[in-house]
C-alpha cells in the first residue's frame, strides 16, 4: 500500500442545516394559555352577571338599566367555554358549561311556540310608539290596511298626529276610538274596527294609559289596556309603581284580554316577568317569536324589546317588528287567537 492510498486519520464531517423548532419557548406558551384563562374566567364571570341580572329582583336603577341587556352579557358564557376549552382548562369549562345552559334557559321561552290551545276568532294587532309625534303617520295607516289590523294601540300620541292620521286614512280602517292625546310623550290612545265601550285614562301613571272594551261581533267583549310606563332612566321610583300598577291592574281583570304597551322593559326584568305569572302572556313567547327588538330604531339597529303584545285567554299565532320611518321604535303586528 502506496502512501497515497493510507487511510486518513481525518473524520469527514457533513453539516446539516438547523432547522428551527416549530414549538414557541415553554415560557411564551405558559402566557399564551394564561393569557386565554384569565380572558375565559373574565367572560364567564360577565356571563353569570347577565344571568344573575335576569333573575334579580332588587330594583335599584343600575340594576334595572343594565337587566335590559342581560343577554348580552350572558354571551361571555359561550366566549368563556371556548377559551377555557382551547386552553383546556377542563373544571373551569364544566363551570362555563353550566353557565352556558343556565343563559339559555333563561331565553329557551321565546324560542319554543305555545301550541296548547287553539282559539277560533282571529284578531290582527298592532303596538307602535309614535315618537313624540313625529312619526311617519302615512305608513302607520299603511300598516294597519295592509294587515288589516283589528286594533291599534299608540303611545305618544299627539294632537298633531292624530290629525296626519286621520289625514291618511286611520279612520276609514279603524273608525273606532279611545285616546287620551297629548304634547311630547305623554299622549296615549287605542283604535278599533269594531265599538270600543267604558273607555277611561288610567290614574296612577305620569303618562297617558288608556283602557276599553271593545266589542267584537264573535267574541264578544274584550278588555283591550294601552300601557307606557315611565322609563327607568328617567324615572326609576314611577317606573316601578307604574309596573306594580299595571300589574294590580291585570290582576284586576277576568275573561278575554289584549294590551298593547311601550313597557319601558324587557322580558329580562323581574318586574316585566312578574306581569306573566297570572293570565297574560307575552305574544312572543307564545308564538315562539324569540328576542324581538324593537328599540332604539334610530340610528341604527335596535338591540332590546319593549314594545310587547300581551293576551289572555288567548294564543299568538305569530308576531313580527315593522319599521315606522321617523320613530325610535320599531311597530310590532301580532296574529292573537281569542
Amino acid at each position: 500500500m502506496t502512501a497515497a492510498q493510507a487511510p486518513s486519520d481525518e473524520t469527514t464531517v457533513i453539516e446539516r442545516p438547523t432547522v428551527a423548532d416549530p414549538r414557541p419557548p415553554s415560557s411564551l406558551r405558559r402566557w399564551t394559555q394564561r393569557t386565554l384563562w384569565s380572558l375565559g374566567w373574565l367572560a364567564l364571570i360577565i356571563g353569570c352577571t347577565g344571568v344573575a341580572l335576569h333573575y334579580t329582583a332588587w330594583e335599584r336603577r343600575e340594576i334595572v338599566l343594565a337587566a335590559s341587556f342581560a343577554p348580552y352579557f350572558m354571551v361571555g358564557s359561550v366566549i368563556a367555554l371556548v377559551l377555557l376549552l382551547i386552553v383546556r382548562g377542563w373544571r373551569s369549562a364544566v363551570v362555563a358549561c353550566g353557565a352556558v345552559i343556565a343563559a339559555a334557559a333563561t331565553q329557551l321561552t321565546l324560542f319554543v311556540p305555545d301550541g296548547s290551545a287553539t282559539f277560533d276568532v282571529e284578531i290582527p294587532v298592532m303596538q307602535s310608539n309614535l315618537l313624540f309625534g313625529k312619526a311617519n303617520a302615512d305608513t302607520v295607516v299603511q300598516a294597519v290596511r295592509d294587515n288589516r289590523i283589528d286594533l291599534l294601540t299608540l303611545e305618544e300620541l299627539t294632537p298633531e298626529v292624530m290629525r296626519r292620521l286621520e289625514a291618511a286614512g286611520l279612520d276609514a280602517e279603524l273608525p273606532y276610538r279611545v285616546v287620551a292625546p297629548a304634547g311630547g310623550g305623554a299622549g296615549g290612545g287605542i283604535y278599533s274596527r269594531y265599538p270600543l265601550a267604558d273607555g277611561v285614562t288610567l290614574t296612577g301613571f305620569s303618562m297617558s294609559n288608556v283602557r276599553a272594551t271593545m266589542m267584537h261581533p264573535r267574541r264578544g267583549p274584550i278588555t283591550v289596556f294601552q300601557f307606557h310606563p315611565m322609563p327607568p332612566n328617567l324615572d326609576f321610583t314611577a317606573w316601578s309603581q307604574e309596573l306594580r300598577r299595571i300589574r294590580e291592574l291585570l290582576e284586576a281583570t277576568s275573561g278575554p284580554a289584549i294590551v298593547g304597551a311601550d313597557f319601558n322593559a324587557t322580558f329580562d326584568h323581574y318586574a316585566y316577568r312578574q306581569l306573566l305569572t297570572g293570565r297574560f302572556s307575552d305574544a312572543a313567547e307564545l308564538s315562539g317569536a324569540g328576542r324581538l327588538v324593537s328599540w332604539p330604531q334610530r340610528p341604527g339597529v335596535p338591540i332590546i324589546g319593549i314594545d310587547r303584545v300581551l293576551v289572555a285567554d288567548g294564543q299568538a299565532e305569530g308576531i313580527r317588528s315593522l319599521i315606522i320611518p321617523d320613530s325610535d321604535h320599531r311597530a310590532v303586528i301580532a296574529r292573537l287567537r281569542l
